[in-house]
């Protein structure tokens, strides 16, 4: 009997985010420095005689366990293209440890996280590259999600260069409860053709060299999102105050913002203070992930 496969799923962070293009089919080209936390939502699957998913956690309710929902829909997708290479269905598991609608991937990184066990039982290798164009289809973040390494993502989100070093840091998480969305966050936005990310240093193993690089980015869409929910602009000022913190941004399209530190006790710190501010919202730290050797 085949066990359970278990996958994590992690928090993406956008650390630098530029929309440099508006496109003629609406989207936006973009420019993004993206790494992961070692913090996750969990997907277990099992071999079944058809598709299914219970969702439990800090953060199910109100989460549709149908065919709607991306981590079927990647199932889905994934058996559409390599039949011969699936099995005839999949018992599910979701534990929903992450805010949604939350700027930091919750639904793209669960996505990510069933293609790689859908990959994982193939009984023959998957092309990794055509793994990618699949995750693409599925959302602008799953394939940056399905790598969850530092890299940078460019286009809309589906031309990725993962770094090959980066410096090792914490990342302080907090988000105020609001759901944010994008679609109202680029509605807003003045201005869809701004500068592209700066050069990176190279190599990049220190963190200082990465807070002096951060300094000269942006987040294009916090603006329009703190006029959405002041609360980010309130949060970004907190941490910004707090000992230690290299940066103090909103992730992606918000509403989560994230303090970054040098140290494990300094984010901790920082941590605890905001739960002491805010008891009500929801507050993470992690180590980031690194580059595998």
């Amino acid at each position: 009997m085949v066990e359970a496969i278990v996958q994590t799923a992690p928090a993406k962070i956008n650390l630098a985010l530029h929309v440099t293009r508006r496109r003629e089919d609406g989207y936006h080209d973009l420019e993004s420095l993206i790494v992961f936390a070692d913090i996750f939502d969990d997907l277990e699957a099992s071999v079944a005689a058809q598709d299914s998913l219970d969702i439990s956690g800090p953060f199910s309710a109100g989460l549709g366990a149908g065919p709607a929902n991306l981590v079927l829909r990647a199932v889905a997708a994934f058996r559409a293209r390599w039949p011969k290479l699936s099995p005839p269905g999949l018992s599910l598991h979701l534990v929903k440890n992450l805010p949604v609608a939350a700027g930091i991937g919750g639904g793209s990184a669960d996505a990510a996280a069933a293609l790689r066990i859908m990959a994982g039982m193939a009984p023959e290798p998957v092309p990794v590259n055509e793994l990618t164009d699949l995750a693409a289809t599925l959302g602008a973040d799953v394939p940056a999600c399905l790598l969850s390494r530092p890299l940078v993502a460019r286009g809309v989100g589906e031309i990725l260069s993962p770094l090959p070093e980066f410096p090792q840091l914490h990342i302080t998480l907090v988000n105020p409860g609001v759901a944010v969305a994008t679609a109202d966050v680029f509605r807003r936005l003045r201005a869809h053709d701004n500068y592209p990310l700066p050069a990176l240093p190279q190599p990049l193993t220190r963190p200082a060299q990465l807070g002096l690089w951060l300094s000269e980015t942006r987040n294009d869409l916090q603006p329009p999102a703190i006029k959405l929910v002041p609360e980010i602009g309130v949060l970004i000022d907190e941490l910004a105050e707090s000992p230690g913190c290299v940066l103090a941004r909103m992730s992606g399209s918000g509403a989560t913002v994230f303090g970054l530190y040098g140290s494990e006790g300094q984010a901790h710190d920082a941590a605890s203070e905001l739960r002491r501010m805010h008891p009500d919202y929801w507050v993470g730290t992690a180590p980031l992930l690194g580059v595998s050797p």
